[in-house]
């Protein structure tokens, strides 16, 4: 799901227009350093609370499965680190292009269908709040969410079985020299599918939020009652949802477009071209990002979260002669 689609074009282009490497080799690997140490800790959290949380909503179930999928992509970090700073092994490279980087990418977009789920979930919350949908059932919830894991573990596994060439005992400058020609028509499929699965997904929450935008300002017209007030205000933080999607998911897709077409044989001058590889990069950072933003959602929308931490903080803190110490408590 990363790269372009056509090895040839790609190394035709290289050495028409050579990059400035300074940025990618130094500036990003750091980034996404922060982004690592971040993103573990976070997530290292969140898995601890959620695992005491039981499962008994849908918005559970998406939340869990969230933090899942968050997981796995900042594990998947340290090995994009290493070989885009060029510290790993030529071996590295190669397995980052077979397994980690289809990984990377695989968890991004089971985030944003897992945003879009939760969107739906909250929507439907909002609007027919005294209706009971299936989909509200934990049950039903369990089942969308094993079906949305297993359709890109299908998606996804073409990419690591053709990514079969042999690698040379040098450093692999991409991954798309490592795959076969259907590994390469595979991924080229692959990327359209998932640009398919954005744009569905942003033109559906767009749609729920509207639709959320306008209840909730028309009941706050009508309504004059502070407590009512309180209950639109405490609605209106499901915008979280929508602003992480666009900060992260957002740019990233629409960047991608015009370097798709950059790298497949389009007439594009070489400062175009880098300046898209720049755009590109700084995008894919921003939705990597995604894995220190979906926290946000666990504070704002998840009262059992909070619940959680703070009684795990608390509890750490008395447990601790030296942090009661520090804070004035005594054991």
């Amino acid at each position: 799901m990363n790269g372009s689609i056509n090895a040839s074009n790609w190394t035709s282009h290289s050495a028409q227009c050579p990059r400035d490497t300074r940025i990618s080799h130094i500036v990003f690997p750091i980034l996404y350093s922060i982004l690592f140490l971040v993103g573990f800790l976070l997530n290292s959290v969140a898995v601890v609370a959620f695992f005491q949380i039981p499962t008994t909503s849908s918005f559970i179930v998406y939340l869990k499965n969230t933090v899942i999928s968050d997981s796995i992509m900042t594990l998947m970090l340290p090995f994009k680190i290493l070989t885009d700073s060029e510290l790993g092994l030529w071996q590295l490279k190669a397995f980052v292009c077979r397994f980690s980087s289809v990984m990377f990418y695989q968890t991004m977009y089971i985030s944003i269908v897992l945003l879009g789920l939760i969107s739906l979930d909250r929507f439907l919350k909002i609007i027919q709040p005294f209706r009971k949908f299936w989909l509200h059932k934990s049950t039903s919830a369990k089942v969308v969410s094993w079906s949305v894991w297993l359709f890109f573990f299908i998606l996804s596994l073409p990419n690591v079985i053709l990514t079969n060439r042999e690698a040379p005992s040098l450093p692999v400058k991409k991954c798309a020299s490592l795959k076969s020609d259907l590994g390469l028509k595979w991924h080229e499929a692959v990327n359209y599918i998932c640009q398919i699965i954005f744009y569905t997904v942003l033109i559906l929450m767009l749609l729920f939020y509207v639709i959320i935008a306008t209840k909730i300002y028309s009941s706050y017209k009508r309504t004059k009652i502070a407590d009512c007030k309180i209950k639109q205000r405490a609605k209106s933080k499901v915008f979280i949802i929508v602003a992480v999607f666009f900060i992260c998911f957002a740019p990233y897709h629409f960047v991608r477009v015009p370097y798709t077409l950059s790298q497949s044989g389009r007439s594009m001058s070489c400062a175009k071209q880098n300046q898209l590889f720049i755009a590109k990069e700084i995008t894919l950072w921003l939705a990597a990002a995604n894995i220190c933003m979906d926290p946000l959602i666990y504070v704002f929308l998840c009262r059992k979260f909070i619940e959680k931490v703070f009684s795990k903080s608390k509890h750490i803190i008395q447990e601790s002669p030296t942090l009661a110490l520090g804070t004035g408590i005594s054991t």
